[in-house]
């Protein structure tokens, strides 16, 4: 059985799970390491065919298995991807940069409390060292892990500056804390835009329905599975 998952980030009405985990086409290997207090998932995701690959949302404590994974596959870890700048999915963000002297990118509107931890107004209670943003995303942008491309997705709602990373390629979306199974990241947080939220959603609600779905707590689900998205408001607003 994994462990609960705390619900911190959650609207009510989360059930957490196992994350399945797998190889999608072929051309991309990821593994998922829940770490810290809220088991938050942390990725490392790569390209099979160069080994280029990305560390994504760095939670609390998952430094040592993320450096292991990397070491035991030969990857080489290109970046440091942020969904968004809540402490337990910006924790070790720091010690990866440093151990890999690779860049962090995030949303502009999140890059205060990667600067400044705790600027967010968020309480926390594991050290979390401050980083600073080498690169700025936004909405569309287009980039790649090795031979894999992916589109950045602004999703403003649970955080101004959160976002989603989409490969069309794969049909994968790593989703941070907008879209979970069968709920969306609270709104009641200091920083939330419950307005935009709405909207954010309705983006995720026109990928394709088998899209998979990589959350930042929890299990894995599918844009097909999550089919209340057009009309979330009506459920958590």
């Amino acid at each position: 059985m994994p462990a609960p998952v705390a619900q911190l980030d959650r609207a009510p009405g989360y059930e957490p799970g196992g994350l399945e985990v797998r190889t999608l086409s072929g051309a991309m290997i990821f593994q998922h390491f829940p770490s810290g207090p809220f088991q938050t998932n942390a990725y490392v995701v790569a390209c099979k065919n160069t080994k280029k690959a990305a560390i994504v949302d760095p939670s609390p404590k998952s430094f040592k298995s993320i450096t292991a994974y990397i070491a035991q596959n030969q990857l080489i870890p290109e970046k440091i991807l942020l969904t968004h700048s809540h402490w337990d999915h910006i924790a070790d963000a720091a010690k990866c940069k440093n151990e890999y002297n690779i860049p962090i990118w995030v949303h502009p509107l999140d890059r205060a409390n990667l600067e400044s931890p705790g600027a967010d107004g968020l309480p926390f209670w594991v050290a979390i060292e401050a980083a600073s943003a080498d690169h700025l995303l936004e909405e569309g942008e287009s980039f790649v892990i090795g031979e894999i491309q992916f589109s950045t997705i602004h999703t403003p709602g649970h955080t101004p500056g959160g976002v989603c990373f989409y490969s069309s390629q794969e049909r994968a979306l790593f989703s941070g804390d907008t879209l979970f199974q069968g709920t969306i990241g609270t709104l009641s947080l200091p920083t939330a835009q419950p307005e935009l939220m709405w909207k954010s959603l309705e983006k995720l609600a026109k990928l394709p329905p088998e899209t998979s779905v990589y959350p930042g707590h929890g299990s894995s689900t599918t844009i097909g599975q999550e089919d209340w998205l057009p009309r979330a408001k009506e459920f958590f607003g």
